[in-house]
């Protein structure tokens, strides 16, 4: 008797056989990590960014206690609101202090931080970019008094500027500080050394310059060509810009400036490549 065998076709994942180096900071990588290892990538950690308290609460405390005075709290990232939050409820307050407050947030990250917080957005503007933001503010933003808890050192002066020109008083204040690792981990290393990765990941300008920095700090330990064909994958156009200064290309940008618009723009660039 023959007995026949049916071969069941093994479906392989979109991203096998591929290592990707993430470059965020470390507390924050783990969600994109598997985001891509349900893809079938092997992913290794290297924290690019390092997020502190800033160098002085006094700023944020002073408008904190003055929030009943702000029509608007602009909040630009994770990091921006885990820290606001964590300084509101120091300060003794809650969500409710924030009643008479209008809030926009920038990308969907951030949203739902927010959401966490028992608070939704009213206004996130599209592209879940920054420079999206005051062209499409849902009201006029002369004579309004907007509050916005920020990185201390290294962020983007252009929102500012354009709610300024807009005739909004914008008060910035320090909640986080974002600062560059003093050393590259050993695994993303030896990576590295050994020309065993494909894909490195952008997530923000300041991830680029720092890796940049890390990379320049360790050139006599790492091959010469150790980024020559490794492909660059950015998140967005801000992001793309600093990966075109400083890398001189970039290989993937994100349609959707979120980490799963980004994961699946990696996905399109390596199933047009099989």
């Amino acid at each position: 008797m023959i007995r026949e065998k049916s071969e069941a076709k093994t479906e392989i994942a979109p991203l096998a056989n591929k290592t990707i180096l993430v470059t965020r900071s470390a507390g924050q990588s783990s969600k994109f990590t598997e985001l891509l290892k349900k893809e079938g990538a092997k992913v290794i950690e290297m924290p690019a960014l390092v997020i502190t308290p800033p160098s002085s609460w006094h700023d944020l405390d002073a408008a904190i206690t003055n929030i009943d005075s702000f029509d608007w709290l602009i909040l630009t990232s994770t990091n921006g609101v885990d820290y606001f939050f964590e300084r509101l409820t120091e300060k003794g307050k809650d969500s409710r202090a924030l009643a008479g407050v209008k809030i926009a947030v920038v990308g969907k990250k951030t949203a739902e931080s927010l959401k966490t917080c028992g608070l939704t957005p009213d206004f996130i503007p599209p592209n879940f970019v920054a420079d999206s933001l005051v062209a499409n503010f849902p009201e006029k933003l002369s004579g309004k008094k907007v509050l916005f808890p920020r990185v201390e050192t290294g962020g983007r002066e252009v929102l500012v500027k354009e709610l300024n020109s807009q005739g909004a008083e914008v008060i910035e204040v320090a909640a986080y500080e974002s600062t560059c690792p003093e050393n590259i981990v050993p695994e993303a290393f030896l990576a590295l050394q050994n020309l065993q990765i494909d894909i490195i990941t952008f997530a923000s300008s300041k991830t680029v310059r720092n890796f940049c920095y890390l990379i320049s700090e360790n050139k006599d330990k790492l091959p010469e060509n150790c980024l020559e064909n490794i492909c660059i994958a950015s998140i967005g156009p801000q992001t793309s810009q600093s990966c075109h200064s400083l890398l001189g290309r970039v290989d993937v940008e994100a349609k959707e400036f979120t980490l799963d618009g980004l994961t699946k723009a990696i996905i399109k660039w390596v199933g047009a490549r099989k």
